[in-house]
């Protein structure tokens, strides 16, 4: 059976390159291709479960929902899937996100087709994440710097900030809603009204592209916010 792969890329150009060197393969099948983050949420929420890809292939860069979110978000929603970034920033900061975000492999736009499809393909027979040479040597010198140990008490900067931007009150009610406690009952513990309550559980919402309580605090659980 090919290998169901869904793209996702702001620039309609490079879906169509990408997806038309896939297909030439012969053992891949393009069965989504997406504007950015958010459009790809929308249209795997659409998806019957038996259509859903094997491979999501991810650039970094886009608007209304980037990479990293949307790495975070489907990995946690959609475990079985292999999100590989596809894209043209190298720098540490990013990698680290991607990463951490979920990411299973991490290349580069400046690859061959020829080297992309064929890294994805033995991504599919061997489980082996494909990484670019230079970022590859990149990580292995975060790695030897202990860059991406949690315990290191010498993260980076960019590596203490949550992905999803939410602010100290945010948090705040994050871990409130682990409790339980309904609108009402958070305003009251926090001296707000239960309308205010309501404002900044939808903010919370937004931030991390869930539609409920449950699906914001297994995404919570998962990606360490709580």
């Amino acid at each position: 059976m090919p290998v169901k792969i869904a793209i996702v890329d702001d620039k309609a150009s490079n879906r169509n390159i990408l997806k038309d060197k896939l297909m030439r393969h012969g053992s891949f099948e393009v069965i989504m291709l997406a504007t950015d983050g958010k459009d790809f949420m929308s249209k795997m929420a659409c998806q019957p479960a038996e259509q859903l890809p094997d491979v999501v292939i991810m650039d970094l860069e886009m608007p209304n929902m980037d990479g990293v979110d949307a790495i975070a978000v489907g990995s946690c929603l959609y475990p079985a899937i292999k999100f590989v970034v596809l894209t043209i920033f190298d720098d540490e900061e990013k990698i680290f996100k991607a990463i951490k975000a979920g990411a299973y492999g991490y290349l580069l736009k400046d690859e061959t087709a020829e080297n992309i499809t064929e890294t994805l393909w033995q991504m599919h027979e061997n489980s082996v994440g494909p990484i670019s040479p230079g970022i590859a040597y990149k990580i292995l010198q975060m790695v030897q710097n202990n860059e991406l140990n949690p315990a290191n008490k010498k993260l980076p900067a960019f590596s203490q900030k949550p992905f999803f931007d939410l602010t100290d009150r945010e948090n705040e009610i994050l871990q409130l809603l682990v409790q339980g406690l309904l609108y009402k009952e958070i305003g009251a513990r926090l001296n707000i009204s239960a309308n205010t309550a309501k404002k900044h559980v939808m903010n919370i919402y937004s931030k991390l592209h869930v539609n409920s309580r449950a699906q914001a605090l297994h995404l919570a659980y998962e990606k360490g916010l709580l």
